[in-house]
């Protein structure tokens, strides 16, 4: 029960100088520091960090000066107190978070007044250049069960479809894909073999890949978009 967790969180506001009553006006826990102007904080209580705890301190954000989530901390480390994206999400709110542990142990997680998440400007770049290179629109949003038809991939079915009927020289297939030497090269999915020097050829998993995802690629290397491939794709 929630009620298990009111009395050390009390505890805990109290040490701050707050005087903390419980229930009041739909909230679990109010605390009020004098002053001028009184300071409000705010506290709501589940067992478990979830969606339904966020949503009732997006609520309360409209009455408190500081909104605190409080639930019990997982037995074994692994719940979502854990989870960046949840942190991150709190941080993002300007909520704290605040875990229970069973013998009544109130530990911060995330301060109320916590900085806001650092953007990754490397991810940021990624899903740029990804986005710019990838050909047309040629994965629908939500799918999590095959691979994702990547510019990178776009890339090497080109190359694959160009060798379809004899071995190609990486120079015969520069006009169409700029960086056919690298793709050719670093064969990330295993569907190229050299024939002789300089040239390469379909092996039999690079024939099945193309019978595989020929509905979804450029039926030639044409219009492929030339991109960087120094680094190792999403496959």
């Amino acid at each position: 029960m929630e009620t298990s967790l009111y009395l050390p969180v009390k505890r805990f506001l109290e040490q701050f100088g707050y005087t903390v009553k419980g229930e009041v006006g739909h909230c679990d826990v109010v605390g009020l520091r004098d002053g001028d102007p009184t300071v409000v904080v705010i506290v709501e209580l589940k067992m478990a960090f979830n969606l339904e705890l966020i949503l009732q301190g997006v609520d309360r954000a409209a009455i408190g000066d500081e909104v605190w989530l409080a639930a019990q901390l997982s037995v074994r480390g692994k719940g979502r107190e854990s989870d960046p994206r949840y942190r991150n999400l709190c941080r993002r709110l300007g909520f704290g978070l605040l875990g229970v542990s069973t013998c009544g142990r109130v530990e911060i997680l995330v301060s109320p007044t916590a900085p806001m998440p650092r953007k990754d400007s490397r991810r940021r770049s990624r899903l740029v250049e990804e986005h710019k290179r990838r050909q047309g629109d040629p994965v629908a949003g939500g799918g999590t069960r095959k691979p994702v038809m990547t510019a990178y991939r776009q890339q090497a079915l080109a190359c694959a479809a160009a060798m379809a009927s004899s071995p190609q020289r990486p120079r015969d297939l520069k006009r169409s894909v700029p960086d056919a030497q690298k793709i050719l090269r670093r064969n990330v999915y295993g569907w190229f073999e050299r024939s002789e020097r300089g040239v390469y050829a379909l092996t039999d998993t690079g024939r099945l890949a193309l019978t595989s995802w020929l509905p979804a690629a450029p039926a030639s290397g044409d219009g492929v978009p030339a991109g960087d491939v120094s680094e190792a794709p999403s496959v």
